[in-house]
């Protein structure tokens, strides 16, 4: 069984909470069969998120472990951050590195775009690699020095079993510059 993928038509919307980070938005929909629902979905900001994953060499990659309030823990992951009115995802991503691990970039790669649970949230984040490392700070909006941890590229396996690199969005952004710096590795292996 298939379905159309005829988007179904918006009959009315309508904000029903907010808060300083989120806004929930209600959905009143008609499918293409005529079946009528209520979905509800989290707004994400206007322009959107970045995440970097900074190479301080061609062998080493850098990480931040900051507070994460949703677990009430330190976790391990790359430098991320929302873009600001005005700016570019390249721009933001340059500032975010600035902010977080005292580093800007000569040459920022675009790696992907990902989008977490799609069915409940309409954010969407750009994944750079960054290279060409040189120091530069700006003061970020953290409340505590982040601690950078620089890593083996060719010690990702030791990393994704790290019991504080939990964020999905990260573990992409690692399997796509592994895919990415070395991309016959799986199609040779037979």
């Amino acid at each position: 069984m298939t379905g159309n993928n005829q988007l179904p038509k918006i009959n009315g919307q309508k904000q029903v909470a907010k808060s300083r980070l989120f806004t929930v938005e209600q959905l009143d929909l008609t499918f293409s069969n005529g079946e009528q629902r209520y979905y509800e979905r989290m707004l994400g900001s206007g322009g959107g998120a970045v995440m970097i994953v900074p190479l301080l060499d061609d062998d080493t990659l850098l990480l931040v472990r900051e507070y994460c309030a949703g677990t009430h823990s330190y976790e391990l992951g790359f430098p991320k951050g929302l873009i600001d009115p005005g700016e570019s995802p390249e721009q933001a991503a340059n500032r975010e590195l600035k902010e977080e691990i005292s580093y800007g970039s000569e040459q920022l790669t675009p790696l992907s775009q990902v989008m977490m649970a799609p069915a409940f949230f309409n954010a969407k984040m750009d994944i750079f690699i960054a290279r060409g490392l040189y120091p530069a700070q700006l003061e970020g909006d953290e409340p505590e020095p982040l601690d950078v941890v620089p890593w083996a590229i060719k010690d990702y396996k030791h990393l994704l079993q790290q019991h504080d690199f939990k964020e999905a969005r990260s573990i992409a952004a690692l399997m796509l510059l592994i895919d990415h710096l070395f991309p016959n590795k799986l199609a040779n292996q037979d």
